[in-house]
């Protein structure tokens, strides 16, 4: 299983890769929008390639709830460790 971490550091790149800033602080209360500055295009296409990246699927009911980091590392925690299988291969 992905220790939270790594997910963070996972996320960070993809991040950074997506909208081409640098994220010094990516601590689990920064809000992904507020703090962080993603609008909801940059969430959508970050999202995508978490899915892509960790070979998960995750519902608009699941998406709908994230509002911070933390947040959003608390449902990869969940999600790869419902399904073992779909763990990252890189």
């Amino acid at each position: 299983m992905q220790d939270r971490e790594t997910i963070r550091q996972t996320l960070i790149q993809l991040m950074q890769e997506d909208t081409g800033e640098t994220y010094a602080d990516v601590s689990d209360d920064k809000d992904l929008r507020a703090d962080l500055g993603l609008d909801s295009v940059d969430v959508v296409s970050i999202v995508s390639q978490i899915e892509r990246q960790f070979r998960i699927r995750l519902t608009q009911q699941e998406l709908a709830n994230l509002v911070t980091v933390g947040d959003l590392l608390t449902l990869l925690e969940s999600t790869l460790g419902a399904h073992p299988s779909l763990r990252e291969v890189a």
